[in-house]
C-alpha cells in the first residue's frame, strides 16, 4: 500500500528461492539427505498446519534434524524424446543404424552382380570342344541325322565361305542327292604306301544314301594323294589308306569324307558352308557332294581337275596349312587359295607342287 515502507522478505526466503511455490512440482520426490537411493513419498500423512498460529508459512524456514531436496521431474519434450520413431532408432542403435543397411544394400548389388556376370558369358570362358562324327563299320547302321559328332579339332576350323550368291552348276552337269542318311559308312580296304617319308595313314568315310560308290571315290582320293604333284612331293611324306579296323583303333592322322551338301552343316557345324563350300573339321576333310559333281563355274566344266583341287586343298588343311592368296594376274593359283569363290586372275591349279 502506498505509504507504507517497503518491507524485505525473509532470510530463509532469500536463500533457497527453489523452494518458492512458483517451481514446486506437483508430486515431489523426496529423499532424504545421506540416503540418496532411499525415497520417502507421504502417504497418508496429515499436512502439516500453516498459517500465524504455527508458524509455519509458505516462506518459513524448514527446521528439524532432517533436511529436503525437492527435484524437478517436468520434462521439457513429449514422452519418448520426441523425433518420431526413425531418431528413437537412430538413437538407440548408433552407427549400426546407418552400417546395416548399407551393407544390405552392398550385398544385394553383389549377388546380382554375380548373376548377370554367370548368365551373361554365358557362359564359360573355356569354349566347348567342336564336334567330328565317329566312323562307323561298313553295313551297320550309322547314327541318326540328329546325332551331334564327336572329337575335337586340332587346328582351327577351315572352310571356303559360301559366297553370298552361290553360282549355278554347269548345264549338263550329273545330278547328285540333295541330302543323303546323315550317317556315314568307312569305305573297307587299305591301299599300298604311296611316296617316302613320314606315313599319313588315312580313312575314306562315305555318306550312306548318297548313290555314290565308296570304293571308286577312295580311289580317286589315292590318285590324288599318290600323285608326285602332291603334299608327298620329294619324299616330304607318304600316304597309305586304312579301313575299318584302324578307323575303330584311332590309328589314322585324318579322314577324308564325301557329305551331301544338305548335311554340310552338320559335319562342319557353325562354320558357314551354306550347302556349298567344302571344309576342314576336327580330323575330317569333309568334302561337299555338289562340289564333287559339279566343281565350280572358274573351272569350265574341268570336274576331274576340280576332283583333285578339292581333295589336295582340304587335306592340306588337316595337314596343317592355311589359305594362301593368289600371287599375280595369270600365275597359277596356289592350291591353298580359295579357288571354289574364284580365281581373282589367277589359273587353275590343282596341285602343292605342279
Amino acid at each position: 500500500m502506498r505509504g507504507l515502507p517497503r518491507v524485505p522478505p525473509p532470510a530463509a526466503r532469500r536463500a533457497q528461492p527453489h523452494e518458492s511455490p512458483r517451481f514446486a512440482d506437483t508430486n515431489p520426490v523426496v529423499t532424504r539427505e545421506g540416503s540418496p537411493n532411499r525415497t520417502d513419498r507421504p502417504q497418508g500423512r496429515r499436512p502439516a498446519a500453516t498459517g500465524p498460529a504455527s508458524g509455519r508459512g509458505p516462506d518459513a524456514p524448514r527446521t528439524g534434524g532432517t533436511r529436503v531436496v525437492v527435484r524437478d521431474r517436468t520434462r521439457s519434450g513429449p514422452p519418448g524424446g520426441g523425433g518420431g520413431r526413425f531418431r528413437r532408432f537412430v538413437t538407440r542403435w548408433g552407427w549400426r543404424a546407418y552400417a546395416i543397411p548399407l551393407l544390405a544394400l552392398a550385398t544385394v548389388v553383389t549377388l546380382v552382380d554375380l548373376v548377370l556376370s554367370d548368365s551373361g558369358t554365358g557362359g564359360s570362358a573355356t569354349a566347348a570342344p567342336e564336334p567330328s562324327v565317329a566312323a562307323v563299320a561298313p553295313g551297320a547302321v550309322g547314327p541318326e541325322p540328329s546325332a551331334t559328332p564327336t572329337g575335337t579339332p586340332t587346328a582351327p576350323v577351315e572352310v571356303d565361305a559360301a559366297p553370298i550368291e552361290a553360282p549355278e552348276t554347269a548345264i549338263g552337269a550329273p545330278g547328285f542327292v540333295q541330302r543323303g542318311a546323315g550317317s556315314v559308312t568307312v569305305v573297307p580296304g587299305s591301299s599300298q604306301v604311296y611316296g617316302t617319308g613320314p606315313l599319313q595313314r588315312f580313312v575314306v568315310e562315305v555318306e550312306d544314301g548318297i548313290e555314290v560308290d565308296g570304293p571308286s571315290f577312295a580311289a580317286a582320293v589315292e590318285e590324288t594323294l599318290g600323285d608326285p604333284r602332291s603334299w608327298g612331293n620329294g619324299g616330304r611324306m607318304s600316304f597309305q589308306r586304312v579301313g575299318e579296323a584302324e578307323a575303330a583303333a584311332g590309328d589314322f592322322a585324318f579322314r577324308v569324307t564325301l557329305i551331301s551338301p544338305g548335311n554340310m552343316e552338320r559335319y562342319c557345324p557353325g562354320v558357314g558352308t551354306g550347302g556349298y563350300t567344302s571344309c576342314r573339321y576336327g580330323d575330317r576333310a569333309v568334302i561337299n557332294l555338289a562340289r564333287w559333281a559339279t566343281a565350280v563355274p572358274d573351272y569350265q566344266g574341268d570336274i576331274p581337275t576340280y576332283r583333285h583341287y578339292v581333295v589336295n586343298h582340304e587335306v592340306g588343311h588337316a595337314l596343317g596349312n592355311g589359305h594362301q592368296a593368289c600371287p599375280g594376274p595369270g600365275r597359277p593359283a596356289p592350291v591353298m587359295q580359295q579357288q571354289t569363290l574364284g580365281l581373282e586372275g589367277c589359273t587353275k591349279n590343282a596341285w602343292p607342287y605342279p
